[in-house]
């Protein structure tokens, strides 16, 4: 039996970060939880704004937080296919695993603006996705994203195209 890790996901907008997490859940046998899923199922229509959204998100942490903690603690492997992009996401995620006292890994998905920005667009035709950002949007929420630092502590893999 795999030992219990936590798998975290750090990407822009349209990284690649649930095609990741799908692969990593198959590969290590794990149990994904999706934040876009789940919140656009909790909160049907209620998420227009990024205030919105980080209401709602705060919500859904303090739900699945003790779950993910339960799961690793019984042994499943679990990747959280939730945007670990700032220094404050990542430290609240990586506390899951301390918690759980299981390994940790961050993917860190390196991919540029211009085409993060191409898949945004390419995905938002396709309508296949939970939600459709804005340019607008992605360059607000891009404005917040920060890369990885050593200084986390955390262990870090990082892929790029």
């Amino acid at each position: 039996m795999p030992t219990p890790t936590l798998h975290l996901m750090c990407g822009k907008i349209a990284a690649g970060k649930s095609t990741l997490a799908n692969t990593l859940a198959v590969d290590h046998g794990a149990m994904v939880l999706s934040e876009d899923q789940w919140l656009s199922r909790l909160y049907p229509g209620e998420i227009r704004s990024v205030a919105d959204y980080r209401r709602c998100a705060q919500r859904l942490r303090g739900v699945l937080g003790p779950l993910v903690i339960d799961l690793l603690e019984s042994g499943v492997c679990v990747v959280l296919d939730f945007p670990a992009n700032t220094v404050a996401d990542r430290a609240w995620l990586r506390g899951l695993a301390l918690t759980a006292r299981v390994p940790h890994c961050l993917h860190f998905l390196e991919v540029d603006d211009d085409t993060c920005r191409a898949r945004l667009h390419a995905r938002n035709q396709q309508r296949d996705h939970d939600f459709a950002a804005t340019d607008a949007e992605f360059d607000l929420i891009t404005s917040h994203f920060r890369a990885p630092h050593p200084d986390e502590e955390l262990v870090i893999r990082v892929h790029r195209p």
